[in-house]
């Protein structure tokens, strides 16, 4: 048996950003020989971006860079010469996948369109990652994670109703399509295995987007019902949101999903008989006399703390848990248990901690065994290994600015 799940799968990642990165470190993590192609001297857009440990601005420290390149061999290359287009396609000939994120129409631009790759390798997957797919009018068009989420529409439903609408949190939309791009990727790999033939794979950042479980898309399909910004207090589902208590907050989502929950939220206060008080027994009732439980709640909150009030939850059998930041996140024990948050040594970084395996396999595992590639960390043993390239010739295509 392999030792993990994707061995013997070689990828090539053209990607930049977090989309397509995050895509092909998915694969990586789990096994594939992921080799991160990116421009001399320039290297992936996310090398500029921090945080930066120590607050150095290194393109070797971008956390962000760091975090989605994980497991991968890097090399440079320039797609712009014909050496390089040449070396590539060499390396495409002994592929599985190709990963891009690049405008729609620049592959075939730089003569590497899926027709001229196939042609080399027909059982090669290209995965081709873009803002809205390689069709339609708003095929060109840039766009950042919110234009996404505003035109895929997940914002419209977001906020209260009467202030603007609010996004996801930071890059939702662009991690959401990175994962459904691995899929993708995945699928489209095992077919090839099984049929012997690659194909085209086209991911739409905006449509995995809009493709995913979102209620207001559905809602509107199936209803014809244009959802509206509720903000988290609306009278269905009265008791969910973000509640202060002494230390922080606490996410709660219960108290609109029937009448059985509400002898529980007694219980976790400490206050079964207000079950049995005529005030607060019904939907009704606890409307009419909604300040007064406002009181009792509140009260009650603000004398506890967050691990206080997870308890009596727990107790009580009811869902509720505190918001929590990220250094509670590190030393939650539950994730400690799991060995979710794992170390890894950078040889520019230094020690740093990421997060570990979104899921677990038992007998093919994921395993981190290598930081993120240096810009051209690789060029020798990849070039060399794979193309046979000796140093005259990786010297001689330095000087000509290949890689």
């Amino acid at each position: 048996m392999a030792e993990t799940a994707l061995e013997g799968l070689r990828v090539l990642d053209l990607t930049q950003g977090i989309a397509g990165p995050f895509c092909t470190k998915l694969l990586a993590d789990y096994g594939a020989d992921v080799i991160k192609i990116e421009r001399p001297g320039h290297g992936d857009v996310a090398r500029r971006y921090g945080p930066f440990p120590g607050d150095d601005p290194n393109p070797e420290k971008s956390g962000l860079f760091l975090h989605l390149n994980t497991n991968k061999r890097g090399i440079t290359l320039n797609l712009k010469t014909a050496a390089g287009r040449g070396s590539f396609k060499r390396l495409a000939e002994r592929a599985d996948l190709v990963v891009e994120s690049f405008m729609p129409g620049t592959m075939a631009r730089l003569g590497l369109s899926y027709a001229t790759l196939e042609a080399l390798n027909q059982r090669l997957v290209l995965v081709s990652i873009s803002n809205f797919g390689q069709t339609g009018p708003y095929r060109d068009y840039k766009a950042t994670d919110l234009v996404i989420q505003a035109l895929a529409s997940p914002m419209y439903s977001k906020g209260h109703p009467d202030r603007e609408p609010l996004k996801y949190a930071e890059n939702t939309a662009l991690y959401f399509a990175g994962v459904t791009a691995a899929v993708a990727a995945l699928g489209a790999a095992f077919a090839s295995v099984f049929d012997g033939v690659g194909q085209h794979v086209d991911i739409s950042i905006a449509e995995a987007v809009l493709g995913s479980v979102e209620r207001m898309t559905t809602s509107y399909l199936y209803t014809g019902e244009v959802a509206r910004r509720a903000g988290h207090q609306v009278l269905p589902t009265y008791l969910s949101g973000a509640y202060r208590c002494q230390d922080g907050f606490v996410g709660v989502q219960g108290g609109g999903r029937g009448e059985s929950w509400w002898p529980r939220v007694y219980r976790m206060m400490g206050m079964p008989e207000l079950a049995e008080d005529p005030r607060f027994s019904t939907l009704q009732a606890r409307e009419q006399n909604r300040e007064e439980l406002d009181a009792f709640w509140h009260s009650w909150l603000l004398d506890h703390t967050r691990e206080e009030v997870f308890r009596a939850a727990r107790e009580a059998r009811f869902p509720l848990a505190p918001v929590n930041t990220t250094e509670d996140l590190l030393n939650d024990p539950h994730y400690r248990a799991r060995g979710f948050f794992v170390g890894l040594e950078h040889p520019v970084a230094g020690h740093l901690v990421y997060p570990g395996a979104p899921f677990k396999l038992s007998e093919t595992p994921w395993q981190v065994s290598r930081p993120a590639p240096a810009l051209g960390q690789h060029n020798e043993e990849v070039y060399g290994g794979l193309l046979g390239l000796g140093q005259r010739d990786l010297a001689g295509l330095r000087k000509e600015g290949v890689i």
